[in-house]
């Protein structure tokens, strides 16, 4: 077992994620100590054959919350727990086996070197990867950048990632917003106006078939549209903070 880190850890929210989760538990917890799993709302029997094996490694911890309340709720759950806990940062995973486990301590070290960054992933898309995902994400990162004057977001959807604890905390609790799916393009967006530092590393990302366990709660029309509104609100909060942006640019070109 990796020795327990006391200030970074692996948080991975699961809603329905079928028999994947468990072997991309095991791999987070093969690569990094600790692991903390926030089941929301799961009603696919997971949550019992996650518990067992929170049960026999104690590297893994899981919570249950009693209904689905979304990523980013999922997320902001365990980031109070965390900061009760002490910890200072944590590497946010999908629980569905499409982030790569063998790249957390890679990401973990990077976090550790630059402490006042987040640590974006910019995924590395094999054959698996639907094109029309592929394709429509380019059009989020596109509004994302825009959003941060040229910020640097490498890519706002992907959700594999190392967020300092405590200013992600706050921007959160100010608003009612990054709940649900919109949680990692509206992360990326409103951290970056904070200024905190990005740090862009790639990683690779696989998307399963069903035939292999693959579980996919992404909706085309109800998602799109829900990024939709996100980024219309953002571009409001952009237009309003386009003179700190460009303040900030000018004192820092590069």
């Amino acid at each position: 077992m990796e020795p327990a880190s006391r200030t970074h850890l692996l948080l991975i929210p699961s809603y329905n994620p079928g028999p994947k989760v468990y072997e991309t538990v095991i791999a987070a917890c093969q690569h990094w100590n600790p692991v903390w799993v926030v089941v929301d709302g799961s009603t696919d029997g997971t949550a019992m054959g996650l518990q067992e094996l929170a049960y026999r490694d104690r590297a893994l911890r899981v919570f249950l919350l009693s209904r689905n309340g979304g990523k980013g709720e999922a997320i902001l759950f365990g980031l109070e727990q965390a900061k009760l806990q002490g910890y200072t940062h944590v590497l946010t995973m999908d629980s569905d086996g499409q982030h790569p486990a063998e790249a957390v301590p890679t990401f973990m070290q990077a976090s550790i070197q630059n402490p006042e960054a987040m640590i974006l992933g910019v995924p590395i898309f094999d054959t698996s990867a639907p094109a029309l995902r592929v394709k429509g994400r380019k059009i989020s990162n596109w509004w994302a950048n825009l959003e941060t004057l040229g910020g640097g977001i490498g890519d706002s959807l992907f959700g594999f990632r190392v967020y300092p604890l405590a200013p992600l905390q706050r921007l959160m609790n100010k608003q009612r917003w990054m709940r649900r799916f919109d949680f990692d393009p509206e992360a990326a967006v409103r951290m970056a106006w904070i200024g905190i530092r990005i740090i862009n590393l790639p990683a690779s990302v696989r998307y399963f078939e069903i035939s292999d366990g693959g579980v996919s709660h992404f909706h085309y029309l109800r998602d799109n549209i829900l990024l939709t509104w996100m980024h219309t609100r953002l571009l409001f909060g952009f237009i309003i903070r386009l003179p700190m942006l460009l303040a900030r640019r000018l004192r820092h070109p590069h």
